[in-house]
């Protein structure tokens, strides 16, 4: 199996929460998520790279043009920089490609929620 068509598997969201731990030092999902030092990850599944309010992001990533699925998340999460040369991400990467299917399928879960009112 290629690396990507592992990757676009669906993956086990249970498995995901315990390898976002990780990731959960810089970002957050669910309802009181709020950007700390990476932006909130609700609702990162369609959209622009660089866009999500409250985080001020790298001049690369907002001038990327990605918009994230299944395809370019993962390909981001394996190496942030060699995808986006400049980008404020410091993470070297995942490259287990069975993680990646997890944090994807975990990320799935969370859409964009509504703005606090």
């Amino acid at each position: 199996m290629t690396a990507t068509a592992n990757a676009a598997s669906p993956g086990d969201p249970v498995a995901g929460a315990a390898a976002f731990r990780k990731c959960a030092s810089c970002h957050q999902v669910g309802p009181s998520a709020r950007a700390v030092f990476g932006p909130d990850l609700n609702g990162v599944m369609g959209r622009r790279a660089g866009t999500s309010a409250g985080y001020a992001y790298s001049p690369a990533l907002k001038q990327s043009g990605i918009v994230w699925n299944d395809a370019t998340l993962a390909r981001f999460l394996r190496d942030p920089d060699d995808m986006v040369p400049g980008t404020k991400m410091r993470f070297w990467g995942i490259g287990d490609e069975r993680q990646i299917a997890n944090l994807l399928a975990y990320l799935r879960q969370y859409p964009s929620l509504p703005p606090p009112r």
